[in-house]
């Protein structure tokens, strides 16, 4: 049966500090207060950036950083909408889904600066970081999300890229979520963010230049060869969704890592068709459900959303979410070891196929 996609509607609005605010919903936007910020003032922010010599990547430096909101107590929760106008947050009451606005304390910024000279390489610190509110209830989690409005954050996520790609600056954006104070959460609302660089950062683009190398020596893209060996081995397979799956790679690097990838090689989310990007979206929530359901815990976890680089078209760049969770077993969590922070080369526990299988084994009645 073919989903039928809902209308999604979307309002801009500007804060007292300056900075953009955009409303998505499914339903056309009503806003019934006034459009908060926490400050009329905007941060002085200056971010730095320094070329590592060694590594071959750039290292980003934000010191006004070191003043933003760290775990409040739920009262003074800035991701909740504004209840007391003496104290506002970052969002209005109102009628809406989901919200993007521009972070108050950016690592990267449009307009940065440029700095003094420094010991190192050094330049101005130019991108932007947005964050994406999934819901207006604060203890909620992003796989609280209905199928429709799952299906509409992958629609904000693409919209946010093309809009970053317009303007011929940013070379690449990665949305991602990270959940938990282990993983050094500063704040539970749901929610993720959006990182845009003015350059290709080091994963984005070993990523693309091995997907080259496979299609260039295969003739096949990287992501159908990968989806048919899967599927022909089926062990480690946690959902096939038709249009899109959720595996646990072969070379996993976390214990329950797990992959999000669509059927058919596309490189960006808004490549994606109506059906295709429904699928993916249910088959996400479904593997953000068997993660919690595990251990009978929210799971800790890192999610990144992969897409091409914009510098020019990549169609051979695999579009694809990875799930880094940071459990291994009930209680214990995943460090680096030296061998994965020193060398890069990661050590795991458990087989991927085991893994696999337990996921799969999840009950989700209960989640």
């Amino acid at each position: 049966m073919t989903a039928t996609t809902p209308q999604t509607y979307q309002e801009e609005y500007l804060k007292p500090d300056g900075r953009p605010l955009t409303l998505y919903g499914l339903h056309p936007i009503v806003v019934t207060s006034e459009i908060p910020s926490p400050s009329p003032d905007p941060v002085d922010a200056r971010p730095v950036m320094r070329w590592h010599p060694l590594r071959g990547e750039w290292v980003m430096y934000a010191a006004h950083r070191l003043g933003r909101t760290f775990l409040p107590p739920p009262e003074y929760n800035p991701l909740a909408p504004t209840s007391d106008p003496d104290h506002p947050t970052e969002l209005p009451r109102g009628q809406y889904d989901l919200a993007v606005f521009a972070n108050r304390f950016p690592s990267l910024t449009l307009n940065a600066p440029e700095p003094p000279p420094g010991p190192a390489d050094t330049r101005a610190g130019v991108g932007a970081c947005e964050v994406v509110v999934f819901s207006q209830n604060a203890a909620g989690r992003l796989s609280d999300l209905s199928d429709a409005q799952m299906g509409l954050l992958l629609t904000v996520w693409a919209d946010r890229t093309s809009r970053f790609a317009e303007g011929g600056v940013i070379k690449s954006v990665l949305a991602f979520e990270n959940r938990g104070v282990e993983v050094g959460v500063t704040l539970h609302h749901p929610h993720g963010q959006i990182y845009a660089y003015d350059h290709i950062p080091p994963v984005a683009g070993r990523m693309l230049e091995m997907a080259q190398k496979h299609q260039t020596e295969t003739g096949t893209p990287w992501l159908l060869d990968f989806v048919a060996a899967e599927r022909a081995a089926g062990e480690r397979l946690i959902h096939d969704g038709g249009a899109a799956l959720s595996v646990v790679p072969p070379f996993a690097r976390y214990t329950y890592e797990t992959w999000i990838v669509p059927t058919r090689p596309v490189s960006l989310l808004s490549e994606l068709t109506d059906e295709e990007r429904d699928a993916f979206a249910r088959v996400l929530k479904d593997a953000l459900l068997r993660l919690d359901a595990l251990f009978g815990v929210r799971m800790p976890y890192l999610l990144t959303v992969h897409q091409a680089p914009l510098d020019a078209p990549h169609p051979e760049f695999p579009l694809h979410i990875e799930l880094y969770p940071y459990l291994r077993a009930p209680g214990r969590m995943k460090y680096l070891a030296g061998t994965e922070q020193g060398a890069g080369e990661f050590a795991n526990d458990k087989f991927p196929e085991v893994a696999a299988a337990e996921l799969r084994e999840v009950n989700l009645d209960h989640v």
